[in-house]
Formats: C-alpha cells, structure tokens, sequence
C-alpha cells in the first residue's frame, strides 16, 4: 500500500521540462544532451536494458548514446570488415579488440561521464557515452534543438547540457532550475560547440 501511495505521489507531482538549445549565436544547436541532476533523481536512478552501439557503413550508430550508471553495452558490427573498438576516457577505459559480429559479453558503464569512443582501424569512426547518475534525461532532436524530459517530480534540480562538439574533456553547461507546475519552457545558449 505504502508503494502505490509512493507511485501516486510522484505521479501526481511530475512534470514536463522543455529545453531548447542554441548556439552561441542563437541558433537551434540539435544532439545535445540534457539532463537533472538531485541527490533524490540519483536515488531514482536505475540501469537500463541492455543498449547498442553498433558499428554500421563504418560509423558508429548512434553517434551519441545516452545511458544511466550500471547500464551494459553490446556492440555489434554489422559491416563486412573488423572493427578494434575502444575508450581511455577516465569513466570507462575498455577495447574490443578486432572483431565481427557481436562480441559475447557487452561492456559495463559503472561510472558517470562522458566516454568517447574510438576505432584502431577506421581513425574517422568517433562516437560517445555519456553515462549518467539520474533518470531525468532527454537528446534534442532535428531541426529546432528542443528536448523534452517527461515525468519529473516538482522540485530543485541541476539542469545540466552536453553536446559532442564541446571541447574533449570541457564540462556540461550547468545552471539551477526548479521544476514546477506551469513553468516555462528553458532556452540554453550554449557556448565553445564546434559543429
């Protein structure tokens, strides 16, 4: 009884965030990342099924994956020629060592960050994770920039906003925001993005 009160009371008080992104110069900026972060949205947060980033025309697909902490990832190679996949970044350092077709055991995200991806073979290849600590997350979509992230409880958050043109490295934009009933849409410029 007390988990449907539970259930009821976080239904009841969720939210719609809307976010836009631009550019410097304030021009929609599409695939960027924005998330909320909370000492309670990390509580909420869970894995995720398992996700793919596959390797595809030599490209990865997609070239930014969004995953929460403790989430696994398969990638499969669904071109004809091998691919040596790997990261150093600091959240996650791994590599798959030339392969084709899917390797047996996906690779673990248990840290929070941004992992960039690479492959030994084909230099063009680059793709990120970003892997997060809260369930409140959305990607910014063709051609406006705008995000939307359903379902969040009223209250004081971190708003936080990356992009895969953001310096290697350079931190998400950061700002605070409350979450609450009627309030208005957040326009972010973000600056230092190279397209």
């Amino acid at each position: 009884m007390a988990a449907m009160l539970c259930a009821w009371a976080f239904q009841a008080g969720a939210v719609e965030v809307q976010v836009t992104v631009q550019d410097s110069a304030g021009k929609p900026l599409p695939g960027a990342v924005v998330f909320l972060e909370s000492a309670e949205a990390r509580k909420l947060a869970r894995p995720l099924s398992v996700q793919d980033m596959a390797q595809q025309k030599r490209r990865f697909v997609p070239e930014v994956l969004v995953v929460t902490v403790g989430t696994e990832v398969q990638f499969p190679n669904r071109d004809t020629v091998r691919h040596h996949v790997y990261s150093f970044s600091p959240a996650k350092k791994f590599e798959l060592q030339l392969y084709s077709g899917t390797p047996a055991n996906p690779v673990l995200f248990d840290r929070p960050g941004v992992v960039v991806l690479g492959c030994n073979i084909h230099d063009q290849m680059v793709a990120w994770i970003l892997v997060l600590e809260t369930p409140f997350f959305a990607q910014g979509g063709s051609p406006f920039g705008s995000a939307r992230i359903d379902k969040v409880p009223a209250g004081a958050y971190t708003l936080r906003v990356w992009h895969a043109g953001l310096a290697v490295g350079a931190l998400a934009y950061s700002q605070p925001l409350t979450v609450a009933e009627g309030a208005a849409p957040v326009v972010v410029r973000l600056a230092g993005v190279t397209p």
